[in-house]
């Protein structure tokens, strides 16, 4: 039987933090994270696995919210 993963959407930033820190680890720092285009956080955000939500549903408040969730996931780990 496989686990069941639920699908992750825009708002759930927790989830997406935890899968971007997966994917590039310590390869950005706080103030890099803070420093990544949002071109570029979206299309990172879409590619990962088991996310449902659609470019048109992203909005600024979403990307700032995945940023600031990613830095805490990033300090947790060092």
């Amino acid at each position: 039987m496989q686990n069941f993963e639920p699908p992750i959407h825009w708002s759930d930033y927790e989830d997406i933090a935890m899968g971007l820190y997966e994917k590039f680890g310590d390869s950005f720092d706080e103030s890099q994270i803070y420093r990544i285009r949002f071109t570029d956080l979206i299309e990172w955000v879409l590619a990962l696995p088991n996310f449902k939500g659609t470019r048109e549903e992203c909005n600024e408040g979403h990307l700032e919210m995945i940023q600031s969730s990613w830095v805490y996931e990033w300090r947790d780990n060092q």
